[in-house]
């Protein structure tokens, strides 16, 4: 297959019709996104409300991405057969149904059930909207900006998660993180008709149930294995779990390539552009997921911020970000998009350095520099790469081309915190030294991470616990800055790996765009189709 950005007949312009679509496209993007992190300061209320236990509270705020993880393959192919505007505002209307039921829910278990959907329902959002756009925005100029105000739009609603959780649990209850999203959904419904096209794929087969069920137990196993993984060390449990869903992965894969129809292209793999793409999507996924688990551990235990103000202060690189997408993109019409995401990638290695510098206390504005040229950095990854995939696929598969872009971040999301939360706590573990005089059982709870040092130091003589707090920031502090450097050399190789991918693609909208090498079978291919 070959890559291009342009015809020779001028692609038509988007008019005031279309971009006030793209409003609308963004608010369930925007929403699918805020609702990944506005649970994070409503858990300890919900808790006690509902009297969850530990196990329930994590399955109140893992359910919902392990759900979109799992479901965003589906839905996508669903989309191309279905088509994407029904699906889209199908979603919608679930989704509001459930945030109305999660805000009013009487226990636990309701509340794991209800955002178990609203998982099923967001997972229509992303590879409907990415189809869309390509369609409503034929020109490869005009693509370009809508994917950028599409990103920010997803990035704005993951980034002020936490902040505005936190400003509607100082004047409501609970409930009402899940309720800002039903004028939403609703505004959608009665616009989504005018405003939005139906696109599909008119010779769509029927969906293969069984490759549904195995990307679904593919997903999940390696998802919850991974994030399990994570959160509790090696066990045997989450191990067999992720080693399962490789497994069932492989044979997902090799089901793919005997249908006439698969569920997955895998043909698009042997597309360099599009493998280019999807492992930006993943490698800055891993590194901005793990860092950032650990950025936010350095603001709350080593900073003492509250996650509010800790919320706060993120909204400065979030900020940054937001600028930078509008700024970065528009630049892929006149550079090489591959230039454009090197130049990305760099920049934010510069801030994983910066991080690396950071002391064990007194480094908050040293923490925000080094996080504002990371989201500035790797603030065009998004919208370039999603581009990148969208135009190296048919358009008639452009619904399940949107879900892979958006399975990779999220199986990104989860191996960074699974391999970098790992790694920090190897660190941490290594260099931690309990002050002389420590008992052992608080020892031990300081040997596994900060907050058990915190917590600890609390049943300590005043001065004995000051010295298990500062040993332990230092302890994290060294490993924080080793996380840092490891994350710079690997956005520095992958910068490597995009020019050896994605270095064919001439510049979004240019009149006689670079191809790229087509693999054996699509060059016999075009030659039958002659």
């Amino acid at each position: 297959m070959v890559t291009e950005f342009t015809s020779e007949a001028r692609p038509a312009r988007a008019g005031a019709r279309e971009w006030i679509g793209l409003a609308t496209l963004s608010m369930p993007t925007m929403v699918a996104f805020l609702d990944l992190t506005v649970m994070l300061l409503a858990l300890p209320h919900i808790t006690v409300d509902l009297g969850a236990n530990a196990l329930q509270s994590l399955w109140i705020v893992d359910i919902y991405a392990f759900m979109i993880g799992a479901s965003l393959v589906t839905m996508g192919r669903l989309g191309d057969r279905v088509g994407r505007r029904r699906l889209l505002l199908i979603g919608a209307a679930v989704f509001g149904v459930f945030s109305t039921t999660a805000a009013f829910s009487a226990s636990p278990m309701m509340l794991i059930v209800t955002r178990a959907g609203l998982g099923v329902a967001a997972a229509t959002f992303m590879p409907c909207t990415l189809a869309l756009i390509r369609t409503m925005f034929p020109d490869p100029k005009q693509m370009a900006k809508a994917m950028g105000i599409w990103t920010t739009a997803g990035v704005v609603g993951l980034c002020l998660g936490p902040t505005v959780g936190g400003l509607l649990l100082n004047s409501f209850w609970w409930g009402s993180i899940f309720l800002i999203a039903v004028p939403l959904m609703a505004l959608l419904l009665m616009t989504g008709r005018a405003l939005l096209p139906e696109s599909r794929d008119e010779n769509a087969a029927r969906i293969d149930l069984a490759s549904v069920a195995l990307s679904l137990v593919s997903i999940l196993g390696i998802i919850y294995g991974l994030k399990e993984l994570a959160r509790n060390g090696w066990q045997v449990t989450p191990v067999v779990v992720a080693v399962v869903g490789v497994l069932v992965g492989v044979v997902f894969v090799r089901r793919q390539r005997r249908l006439p129809d698969p569920l997955v292209d895998v043909t698009l793999f042997r597309i360099p552009a599009v493998v280019g793409a999807l492992a930006v999507l993943m490698v800055t996924g891993i590194v901005l997921a793990g860092s950032g688990l650990l950025i936010a551990q350095y603001l709350q235990l080593v900073e003492g911020l509250s996650p509010l103000a800790s919320g706060l202060w993120m909204v400065v690189p979030t900020l940054v970000l937001i600028v930078c997408v509008q700024f970065f993109v528009p630049m892929a019409t006149r550079l090489r998009p591959g230039w454009v995401l090197i130049g990305g990638l760099l920049i934010s290695a510069a801030g994983m350095l910066v991080v690396s510098r950071v002391p064990p206390s007194g480094g908050l504005v040293i923490v925000i520099v080094g996080v504002c040229l990371i989201y500035g950095g790797v603030s065009a990854v998004p919208a370039i790469s999603n581009q990148l995939t969208m135009w190296a696929t048919p358009p008639e598969r452009s619904g399940a081309a949107g879900s892979l872009t958006t399975t990779s971040g999220e199986l990104g999301n989860a191996l960074g915190i699974a391999a970098i939360g790992s790694l920090a706590t190897v660190l941490y573990t290594s260099w931690m030294s309990v002050p002389p005089g420590v008992p052992d059982g608080a020892a031990a709870a300081a040997r596994e991470d900060l907050s058990g040092a915190v917590a600890a130091s609390g049943t300590l003589e005043p001065s004995l616990g000051a010295q298990l707090v500062t040993a332990a920031r230092e302890s994290f502090g060294s490993a924080l800055n080793g996380v840092a450097i490891g994350c710079a050399v690997t956005l520095v190789v992958l910068a490597v790996a995009v020019y050896a991918t994605v270095r064919h693609v001439k510049p979004i909208g240019s009149e006689a765009p670079e191809p790229e090498p087509a693999a054996p079978r699509d060059v016999a291919a075009a030659a039958e189709r002659k």
